[in-house]
């Protein structure tokens, strides 16, 4: 005897709505593509509808293997279906309607009729995720035109390369590697390295959509501003590589690089508003004198930088990755951790300041956000946390100095290192005036 208790009522209601939704915004699109007249394609808005709620009643009746049953029958149908469609594009060959060359009237219809009757089954047992699910596949359908404009005309040949490498490192090389800490990279692990070299090249894609949806002088400009709240020395690296390869547009990766610095200055206020907000007020005018010597150095950047060179949004430059400047950049950051590793071993417990120095030279925030957790809870004055928060952002700039140099060499490093210096000097001297 069938247990229809199996299954809440409300469960089963909520499954069956949503399978019709889903099938209705799926059929919708593909009634607007059938055509007219006896030419037209086989499976429209009530076919679609009606393999949603098959989907969902399968699963909702508590008989065995009738979902199966239900997944075979749907696809035989598709195959009728495309069958159907085979002969109307014969038809319409045949009446010369047709523009010649092989007749193939692809099989997306079909398989997305299979789909909508799985997406049905899942409906009935997780309707927001069949909901979510619907939501994806009439996107992928509707956007037919523009996906394929994508993939054929404005994806190049290099650009899907550096996709599949990119993919390749995510998929393969992060899983893979180590998840244990190990002691003479100063506890971080080898997965953690592997993080940073995807967070590198994931910046260096960044950088290169922005280009071409921007141009270069704007965009890599606004991707570095953006890319620097993740990491202002990952955006230096990245901006570099891409000065270093492409001499037209160090000007641009410039501007990108100094407007990552101005991110810093800005998460270090978010910092100090979230952990120790009593001592905002101290922080806020050093900061900000900080934050506008990198704004101004960024602008400077930008506004110098040709507007025709590189720019645009036509033929795309070549290797958007560049691979070896990022592990280059993973490498030495590998050392900096083992570096502290050393100098912990060799002062034991330091100082406040001491250690947000050290600290620093891997991430200015996590010793920024550790001092105002102990301004908060009285350990510390307001003093001291302004003082560790320029040594700190001090101590970061040497780090973001000596990629700026291995990534971008020379003349890109000088004017990162002197943004760097001014504007800690900036922030010092607003400091020392307030106390």
């Amino acid at each position: 005897m069938t247990d229809w208790a199996r299954v809440p009522t409300e469960e089963m209601v909520a499954g069956l709505v949503t399978a019709l939704g889903a099938g209705l915004l799926i059929g919708v699109d593909r009634e607007r593509r059938k055509g007219r007249g006896p030419a037209r394609a086989a499976a429209g808005l009530r076919s679609f509808t009606l393999a949603a709620l098959a989907g969902a009643l399968a699963a909702s009746i508590d008989v065995p293997g009738l979902v199966v049953v239900g997944a075979v029958a749907v696809a035989a149908l598709a195959a009728l279906a495309y069958r159907h469609s085979l002969r109307g594009a014969t038809a319409r060959e045949g009446a010369g309607s047709g523009a010649g060359g092989a007749i193939d009237p692809g099989v997306t219809t079909e398989l997305a009729l299979v789909v909508t009757y799985l997406i049905g089954v899942l409906s009935a047992r997780l309707p927001a995720l069949g909901a979510g699910a619907a939501v994806v596949v009439a996107m992928l359908l509707a956007g037919r035109e523009r996906l394929h404009h994508f993939a054929t005309e404005l994806l190049t040949a290099q650009e899907w390369h550096d996709a599949l490498l990119l993919a390749a490192v995510v998929m393969v090389l992060l899983p893979l590697a180590p998840a244990e800490p190990l002691a003479w990279l100063g506890g971080a692990s080898p997965r953690r390295l592997a993080m940073l070299l995807v967070l590198i090249l994931a910046l260096q894609a960044t950088g290169h959509a922005a280009r071409r949806a921007f141009g270069a002088r704007s965009g890599l400009a606004l991707a570095g501003a953006c890319s620097g709240f993740v990491s202002s020395t990952a955006t230096i690296a990245a901006m570099g590589a891409r000065a270093r390869a492409e001499p037209a547009l160090a000007r641009a990766c410039l501007a990108g690089a100094l407007m990552s610095t101005a991110a810093t200055w800005v998460q270090a206020l978010l910092i100090v508003l979230a952990l120790a907000p009593a001592s905002l007020a101290g922080i806020a005018a050093p900061a900000a004198a900080g934050l506008a010597v990198a704004v101004a150095s960024g602008a400077w950047a930008w506004r110098g930088a040709p507007v025709a060179a590189g720019d645009g949004t036509g033929a795309a430059p070549p290797a958007p990755l560049r691979l070896r400047e990022a592990a280059l950049v993973a490498l030495l950051l590998a050392t900096v951790s083992a570096a502290l590793a050393w100098a912990h071993r060799l002062l034991g417990e330091p100082a406040a300041l001491a250690g947000a120095a050290l600290a620093a030279l891997a991430d200015a925030h996590a010793p920024i956000a550790a001092l105002a957790a102990l301004q908060a809870g009285g350990r510390i004055e307001a003093s001291v946390l302004l003082a560790g928060l320029l040594v700190a952002i001090g101590s970061n700039s040497v780090t973001r100095t000596v990629t700026a140099f291995v990534a971008g060499g020379r003349g890109f490093a000088v004017p990162v290192a002197a943004s760097l210096v001014v504007a800690a000097a900036a922030a010092a001297a607003v400091g020392i005036l307030l106390s």
